[in-house]
């Protein structure tokens, strides 16, 4: 069974007393006090809060965050996950985004990042199950669907995680 992960892009009052996520991914852009007050929340909570977006690796160490969301294209790949890795020091988790094509999920994930994460939109939906069916055989990162539209029918991908947002 998938694990969700919420993505948190504006604030929302009483977030944890609301659902029981594994995780929080928490846009790198939202107001300190907020992040702090959810940080501090998920802590005492055993919960993982990652950050994505602009600013994420900042975020990450400013807060004491678990990691980042990252998405680092496919040139000089392998240069990029080492800065990162060095940025971030020991023990942080690194997901990172893929094209949603083959040869770019093999490229992201010869620099093991700690997922490998795969949009998901209801227009092209079978084209990226197709995919994550076909990376669930061949590799042993984890993956997850970080879910562009609602009402997706998450459970028939074969991923890891699913990462969809909360409101």
């Amino acid at each position: 069974m998938q694990k969700i992960i919420y993505r948190i892009d504006t604030v929302i009052p009483d977030l944890l007393e609301k659902n029981d996520a594994e995780c929080y991914v928490l846009n790198a852009g939202l107001a300190e006090s907020y992040c702090r007050q959810i940080i501090t929340k998920a802590m005492a909570m055993d919960k993982l809060i990652l950050f994505y977006g602009e600013n994420a690796v900042d975020a990450c160490l400013r807060y004491g965050a678990d990691g980042v969301i990252a998405d680092l294209g496919a040139e000089n790949l392998k240069e990029q996950m080492e800065n990162l890795r060095h940025k971030l020091g020991k023990g942080k988790y690194i997901g990172l985004f893929t094209r949603n094509r083959k040869h770019e999920s093999m490229l992201v994930s010869e620099v093991e990042p700690d997922f490998v994460i795969f949009k998901v939109w209801k227009d092209g939906f079978e084209n990226v199950k197709n995919l994550t069916d076909w990376y669930q055989e061949f590799f042993l990162i984890q993956s997850a669907a970080w879910l562009m539209d609602d009402d997706i029918e998450q459970e028939l991908l074969k991923t890891d995680f699913i990462i969809s947002g909360l409101s």
